[in-house]
């Protein structure tokens, strides 16, 4: 006959420092006092659904437990013993959390199924309700008060705050996407200014492809993580920042990389709050492409009714936003796409006018169709450089935003000498380096994505550890609208 034991309690501690204890499949001899010493086996993460770890406890009996499901959402996970010297047979137990709105606290739901030998059946449930399930929950406050989340006034972390086990995707040499790895981490107290993020989703672009392929070595070198742009909740923040709290939902957007991780410390200035209506992976995917989007229409294009404007790769996470809002200034549209089924995209999302193009030729139809563009916004870089020269129009301004093709060749100034033209390269994060900036303009980025004549571009989700995978797909020019990796 299967056993049943169930206990529950409160944890005075915000959910998302709890579960980031809980989360991590390994960290139980940290904070657990039965538990000597812990690991995974084969190397794999600790967040990796189906990895087991093995385990002794400090009475001498050893155990060997697998991850079977892990739900960050729910905040959620299920696992089982696969070995034991216990004999607690057929074990399977889940662990699930909710918010306690009152104080900004922590319910944790401990339940567990299993059979024993014969007249062991009472023995059993006691032991693992008081020394697995009660002591662990006595363990975890301990843990927690030792610095981990104790508060200074102000919401600041306290000296001694702990780290926060983590994950993170390094690249190990410049190259493909196979020289993406995953690492367990720990992430330290957020210092001055700063603030420790739970991230669910990150925004994938196209500079974290320049960066694992080594093209900017300044900005990021080998085993270094890529990541511009993330969403998520605050754990906990450092001396002198304020408006900021533990379970605060967060998105922010910085010029250096770090955010292919499930934790992260990132200056406050970065931060800005999302509001209820946006989900986490909404934020992450569309905050840095919204933005460039903001900059490029308003400031550097000036787009009003009738500006012709082309848009390079008009399907893709930039591109759509581009058509999106350029749409709604009264701009005339016409956009280069790889494919028909990515030209029926971006007609949907505002294109007037697209050309289907697989070699970057493209100049003669724009200047056939509507005389030239006034702007043009260029993230294909080298393989477009002459065609772009003759799309635009006289005074006509182009915008080179990305290098998909490869890094643009050198302009002489009198290629553009003979049609008055103008060219910029600008970077979104000089277009937001004022808190004031900054909360402008995602404020209208948070109004656009949450209006009811609002239609969502395609997201496409990956996993943290899928970092590869949805690399190559925003290489294969075959993904339409955004991509994100949920930690």
């Amino acid at each position: 006959m299967l056993q049943k034991v169930v206990r529950s309690t409160v944890i005075d501690a915000p959910i998302e420092r709890v579960w980031a204890v809980i989360r991590d499949f390994n960290s139980h001899d940290q904070w657990h006092d039965v538990v000597e010493a812990s690991r995974i086996e084969g190397g794999e993460a600790s967040s990796q659904v189906g990895c087991v770890r093995s385990f002794s406890l400090r009475d001498g009996n050893r155990i060997r437990e697998q991850l079977l499901t892990l739900d960050d959402r729910e905040h959620k996970s299920t696992y089982c013993i696969v070995e034991a010297t216990v004999p607690l047979q057929h074990y399977v137990a889940t662990v699930t959390l909710k918010p306690v709105t009152d104080g900004d606290r922590t319910f944790w739901h401990w339940e567990s199924t299993f059979a024993t030998p014969p007249g062991q059946e009472r023995e059993l449930r006691e032991m693992v309700a008081r020394d697995v399930y009660e002591a662990g929950f006595a363990n975890l406050r301990r843990h927690l008060q030792q610095g981990a989340d104790l508060r200074a006034p102000g919401g600041a972390a306290m000296p001694g705050a702990l780290p926060v086990p983590a994950q993170r995707i390094v690249v190990a040499t410049p190259g493909d996407a196979t020289q993406l790895r995953a690492e367990d981490t720990l992430v330290a107290a957020p210092g001055p200014g700063e603030v420790r993020i739970r991230q669910r989703a990150i925004g994938v672009n196209f500079i974290d492809v320049y960066l694992r392929r080594g093209w900017i070595p300044a900005m990021m070198g080998p085993g270094g993580t890529p990541g511009m742009e993330a969403a998520g909740a605050v754990l906990d923040v450092g001396d002198g920042v304020t408006g900021l709290l533990p379970g605060d939902r967060v998105a922010y957007l910085g010029p250096a990389p770090g955010a292919y991780a499930s934790v992260r410390n990132v200056p406050a200035a970065w931060v800005v709050r999302l509001p209820p209506a946006i989900e986490h992976d909404v934020a992450a995917a569309w905050l840095l492409k919204g933005l460039t989007a903001d900059y490029l229409l308003r400031d550097l294009g000036r787009v009003r009714a009738g500006t012709r404007v082309l848009v390079h790769a008009a399907a893709g996470g930039v591109g759509l936003m581009v058509c999106a809002m350029a749409r709604r200034l009264g701009a005339s549209l016409i956009g280069t796409v790889s494919s028909e089924a990515k030209a029926r995209v971006a007609r949907e999302f505002g294109c007037e006018h697209v050309i289907v193009t697989d070699d970057y030729r493209f100049a003669d139809a724009v200047q056939r169709t509507c005389g030239g563009a006034d702007l043009i916004i260029d993230g294909l870089g080298r393989a477009a450089r002459d065609e772009n020269l003759a799309a635009l129009a006289r005074r006509g301004h182009w915008v080179s935003l990305g290098q998909a093709s490869g890094p643009l060749d050198a302009i002489a100034p009198d290629l553009l000498l003979h049609k008055s033209a103008t060219m910029s390269r600008p970077v979104v994060f000089d277009y937001v380096d004022t808190r004031a900036a900054l909360t402008e303009r995602t404020d209208r980025l948070w109004q656009q994505l949450s209006a009811r004549d609002w239609k969502a571009p395609p997201l496409e989700r990956f996993t943290l550890h899928a970092a590869a995978d949805a690399h190559a797909r925003l290489e294969s020019r075959r993904s339409v609208g955004a991509l994100v990796l949920v930690a």
